[in-house]
């Protein structure tokens, strides 16, 4: 383990700060901002939107979702990214093209440091990235080409192209990565040994690096071990330091939930629909469990 963040993960004894973890934002968005609404306009405005959410549910964990960044600025500039292309086309050139653009890469940055500033170092900020294979695949769907395939060269590639965008905010005092797999076409587990480039970076900032995998995934226990903590709702903690359980289809029924053991700390994706009222009667229970 490397950094602050990795520090503050569960122990074997179950000791540590970070007991649970959320992907709230298409919750809190609608709650806050209405089903249209977008943070992302400015700083200043995704401050004011994440101060209200992250003290309506106060995670552990403050989480940017970067990906949704750049879905925001895409659909606001509709034909830029297309426009950027040219005629020769790889299966990550219009991912590169994305990453590569300097607006959202000025906005990604005033909003770290304004939501730094926001937290005062109280509680670690996370960047959450789509996995490389995943973001190239949407990128694509993004220009309308839905028939390029990536193939585990391509989602190396598009790991560079993730590695030079973390660079880009190297200056500010995050605590980690969290890279999120997909499903079907999106994922392919050959990917996770393709992301030296992002393993590297992160180390060198001495930041946290976290995997999510989907429901069916069980990778070798050695391609895990490049992985501070692995989210995962059925893989148990094996090569990979810390699991995360993923509890998000028990959170949105209201069903049981088991305790956690050493090592091990709660992962829930709130789905935009739930009531609050169900939202703060779960959270309870995780805090209270």
């Amino acid at each position: 383990m490397t950094g602050p963040f990795a520090e503050r993960l569960p122990d074997a004894a179950g000791k540590g700060s970070i007991r649970v973890w959320l992907k709230s934002s298409a919750y809190t968005r609608r709650l806050l901002l209405g089903a249209a609404g977008d943070p992302w306009a400015s700083g200043a405005q995704y401050l004011a939107y994440f101060s209200q959410a992250h003290g309506l549910l106060k995670p552990d964990v403050a989480v940017l979702e970067v990906g949704e960044l750049y879905d925001a600025w895409h659909a606001a500039q509709p034909g830029a990214l297309v426009a950027s292309l040219g005629n020769r086309r790889k299966p990550v050139t219009a991912l590169r093209k994305l990453l590569e653009t300097e607006a959202p890469r000025q906005l990604l940055a005033e909003v770290v440091e304004a939501v730094l500033a926001n937290l005062r170092g109280q509680t670690p900020l996370v960047l959450s990235v789509p996995s490389p294979r995943r973001w190239a695949n949407h990128a694509n769907r993004l220009t309308g080409s839905t028939d390029i395939e990536v193939t585990a060269d391509d989602a190396e590639d598009a790991s560079m192209y993730l590695t030079d965008l973390i660079r880009s905010v190297s200056a500010f005092p995050i605590s980690g990565v969290l890279l999120e797999e997909g499903r079907d076409a999106d994922f392919n587990l050959e990917d996770l040994s393709r992301y030296t480039s992002i393993v590297n970076v992160v180390r060198h900032y001495r930041w946290s690096l976290a995997l999510r995998l989907p429901h069916d995934a069980v990778p070798a226990a050695e391609v895990l071990r490049d992985f501070d903590a692995v989210i995962s709702p059925t893989l148990e903690a094996a090569g990979a330091a810390v699991w995360g359980c993923d509890i998000s289809a028990a959170f949105a029924a209201g069903g049981a939930i088991e305790p956690l053991q050493g090592r091990q700390f709660y992962f829930a994706e709130i789905d935009a629909g739930l009531r609050p009222e169900s939202v703060l009667e779960t959270m309870g229970r995780l805090r209270g469990g």
